[in-house]
């Protein structure tokens, strides 16, 4: 029964790691399908217009909110929402002793 299962073990080992190996650059193709490119067809089987590759699309195609934006019935809120800026990230920073 040991020589079995230790001839067996490698044979299993071998095939799962062909089979996580598959799944890897199956997923990977589609990542690396998903990011569009200068030049490539879209869809509908033609180049892209210049108009459509500037505009930011959301990897789903359809619009999307988030749910934070919703009120308790699922419509946009009319609420004045708190926003934050930070200013000053392109700055030099400031030193003890410099004048502000």
């Amino acid at each position: 029964m040991n020589a079995l299962v230790s001839q067996l073990l490698p044979l299993l080992y071998l095939a799962c790691l062909v089979a996580l190996l598959w799944q890897a650059f199956k997923v990977m193709g589609r990542g690396f399908r998903a990011i569009p490119r200068p030049g490539d067809p879209d869809a509908a089987g033609t180049l892209p217009n210049p108009s459509a590759a500037e505009a930011p699309t959301d990897r789903t195609g359809r619009l999307t909110i988030h749910p934070e934006l919703l009120d308790a019935d699922g419509q946009l809120t009319d609420e004045d929402l708190l926003t934050v800026r930070f200013s000053g990230d392109n700055e030099q920073p400031a030193y003890p002793g410099d004048p502000n």
